[in-house]
Formats: structure tokens, sequence, C-alpha cells
């Protein structure tokens, strides 16, 4: 936690030219085309990270047992964070459609982009400052 108190979730924005796809060697990043989600083939995945170095949010991350790189592949269309979220009323996730005049690799920030601009809004730029230098 970059911040205590304020956690961002932090999630792929399916870029339309998928740039992490584009970065491995291995081939081991495809594109779910009815999700637009990334998926990962952990037997091909080496853990390389050229797909972390490639993605403008530096969204994957190395599984915690250092064997490949995990991305949200939004649960086959049916994201369990979501559902969750609905469930417990807490109403900080929603899925949306796709809208194709987007660019949503525009809108992809690295954690701490978005942690000092949340940060920036409930503490102000001077704690935030402060707290993450």
């Amino acid at each position: 936690m970059l911040v205590p108190g304020i956690e961002i979730p932090h999630l792929c924005f399916q870029c339309e030219d998928y740039p992490c796809v584009e970065a491995c060697p291995e081939g081991a990043l495809s594109v779910i085309h009815q999700t637009g989600a990334v998926k990962v083939d952990v037997e091909t995945c080496t853990a390389c990270g050229l797909c972390i170095t490639a993605c403008p949010g530096k969204v994957p991350h190395l599984h915690p047992d250092g064997s490949s790189i995990v991305i949200c592949d939004l649960c086959d269309g049916e994201p369990q964070c979501v559902k969750a979220c609905l469930e417990g009323r807490w109403n900080a996730l929603t899925l949306l459609p796709r809208e194709k005049s987007i660019s949503y690799k525009m809108l992809a920030a690295t954690p701490k982009e978005l942690t000092r601009k949340v940060a920036n809004h409930i503490l102000g730029e001077k704690t935030t400052k402060e707290v993450l230098g």
C-alpha cells in the first residue's frame, strides 16, 4: 500500500493495440475476443517481464511463486470481484460494455500515479507529497 487508507485497484484497460501481447517473445499472451481480456498461458510464460515493461499501466505482475505473469482475465466475462462488490453492497466496481470510441490506453496509469491522484483529492497535495515524496 502506497498511502495508508487509500487502496486503488490496478486493473488492465485492454488497450486497443495490446502492447503486452505484442511484447511477449514466447507468445504466451493472447486476447479473449469476447471480453477483450488478456489470457496468460502459464505453461508457455517464462515470466521474463517484457509485458510489464510494455504495458502503459504496468498492470501485469509476477505470480508470487515466480513462475508466470498474472493479468486479470475478467473471469471469462463474469468477474468475481465485481460480483462480490455488488453482493457486499460496496458499489465500487461495475462491469461496463466496451465503447469503441474511447482510447482505453490513454486511461492506463501505474499504481503510484493512480494513488497520487486519489490521495491529492482526499488528503490535499501537501499531505500527499509528504507521504509519497
